[in-house]
């Protein structure tokens, strides 16, 4: 890749700033694409986006920024796209700092602004080298998710129209799904979990399989299939639902008669057990009642010693003597049949005993 260094007004820069959302953001009189097809989303969060400006007016060196040059003379940024964003925002009155908005400041203070020199280096090369720069560039230290980077190598118009979906801050998946689903949109969190539930966690060949296809509706279908069994299954919400494998657990069990009212009173009455550690596991757990999904409270060492020494040391299944360490706490009455985490339904067994009603 052939790299040469360039200096280039804030003035020039903003020129024909445009931000047109889904059909692209352009700069540099229109000669500038903001965000090509592997470009991430604006990510820049106030404090970000303040330093940004605080730099320019400060008159202090601002990071370098790449554009790949491209065949018809135009460019695209491979990194740099965030600052460009703010700057271009900033003079255009999208948003004030320090109280202050670009039309508000002195002309000697608009003038210092529009004639910072940005340092942009303009870089020749084949697709695949500019993706690769741009997989490897940090970006004002925010490091790029796994599925920002499976966006870079795998774009295209299965991609572009995908994004439509899952990563717009108030795309369609986000009105659905925000309080089922976990991670931020921006950051390309609701297609990962979206590709992940579709494809059973083989995100990177759906991507390539797809790559190519003229649209994503059927990734949409899934996903909303998925958030509507989930809604309709357990119609009462609650905060443990976020997160939760929905698309696994749909995978799974959609195809099962299940009684709603019935798995209702199994969550209430699992939502109030103290043993239950992990309560966002309750709605895995009802479905195929592995207790794993539970985190189940485990005896303490005090009831384990008190229990110990109550036995005397001897295992009650094989009637031999064994120091505390070569023994495990055991339930009684298992969790399961309403045995409770607590020194009346403890007992230590030692572990070839326990390991064998592990087994039976």
């Amino acid at each position: 890749m052939e790299i040469k260094l360039h200096q280039i007004k804030v003035r020039d820069l903003v020129k024909d700033y445009v931000d047109n959302a889904e059909d692209g953001v352009r700069a540099y009189g229109g000669k500038l694409d903001v965000r090509p097809p592997y470009q991430r989303e604006f990510v820049y969060k106030d404090k970000q986006r303040d330093a940004v400006i605080e730099t320019l007016t400060q008159g202090f060196p601002l990071n370098v920024m790449y554009w790949a040059v491209r065949e018809d003379g135009t460019y695209e940024i491979i990194d740099g796209q965030q600052r460009t964003i703010s700057i271009c925002q900033y003079v255009t009155g999208d948003f004030a700092y320090m109280f202050r908005y670009f039309h508000n400041l002195a002309d000697d203070e608009q003038w210092q602004i529009l004639d910072y020199e940005l340092q942009v280096y303009l870089c020749s090369g084949t697709d695949s080298e500019k993706l690769k720069w741009f997989k490897t560039i940090n970006i004002a230290g925010e490091e790029l998710t796994e599925q920002e980077l499976r966006n870079a190598v795998y774009t295209g118009s299965w991609l572009a129209d995908a994004k439509r979906y899952f990563s717009k801050g108030n795309c369609a998946a986000y009105n659905m799904a925000s309080k089922y689903v976990s991670g931020e949109v921006n950051r390309q969190a609701y297609l990962e979990t979206a590709i992940r539930w579709i494809s059973d966690g083989n995100i990177e060949p759906y991507m390539a399989k797809h790559q190519h296809d003229g649209n994503a509706v059927a990734l949409w279908n899934h996903f909303s299939n998925v958030i509507s069994w989930a809604k309709a299954l357990f119609p009462k919400y609650r905060k443990e639902m976020k997160g939760v494998d929905w698309g696994t657990l749909y995978r799974l069990h959609h195809d099962r008669d299940l009684d709603a009212y019935k798995l209702e009173e199994e969550v209430a009455c699992l939502m109030q057990d103290s043993d239950v550690q992990r309560k966002k596991g309750i709605y895995e757990y009802v479905l195929d009642h592995d207790e794993r999904h539970l985190d189940l409270r485990a005896f303490d060492d005090n009831t384990k010693r008190e229990v110990y020494e109550r036995q005397l040391g001897i295992c009650p299944v094989c009637g031999k003597h064994f120091a505390i360490e070569k023994m495990e706490a055991d339930h009684i009455t298992p969790w399961h049949d309403g045995g409770r985490t607590v020194a009346d339904n403890c007992q230590m067994l030692c572990r070839e005993c326990n390991r064998r009603k592990g087994c039976n």
